[in-house]
């Protein structure tokens, strides 16, 4: 079993920057970490994967802005989110793969304002 706890999110300016930070617990080994969002009324979207070996891919939306990074000691994985506009208002989401079984975080909202 892991347990994912989201914090970092709320309300920030345009051009502005945040950090979300997604927390595990449990024993396993994650091969899989996912940053996903939603914004209302629209569909959940990935936006950043780590894979296991350190790798990361974006989704084209963010590249350049989001950056997604890990401190394994913590067994924390971060979301920076630079020049923040305000189409990435949305609540934001990780997502850990271990093994079969997928797991999510209850999410957390960002808002940015113009």
């Amino acid at each position: 079993q892991v347990q994912l706890v989201e914090s970092g999110g709320g309300l920030a300016q345009a051009g502005g920057s945040l950090r979300l930070s997604c927390a595990a617990s449990g024993r396993r080994s994650v091969n899989v970490m996912r940053w996903y969002r939603q914004a209302p009324g629209k569909q959940r979207e990935l936006v950043a994967v780590m894979f296991s070996g350190g790798s990361t891919s974006y989704a084209d939306s963010v590249k350049g802005r989001f950056t997604i990074s890990s401190d394994n000691a913590k067994k924390t994985v971060y979301l920076q989110i630079d020049s923040l506009k305000p189409e990435d208002t949305a609540v934001y989401y990780c997502n850990a793969i271990v093994g079969q079984y997928n797991y999510w975080g209850q999410g957390i909202q960002v808002t940015v304002s113009s």
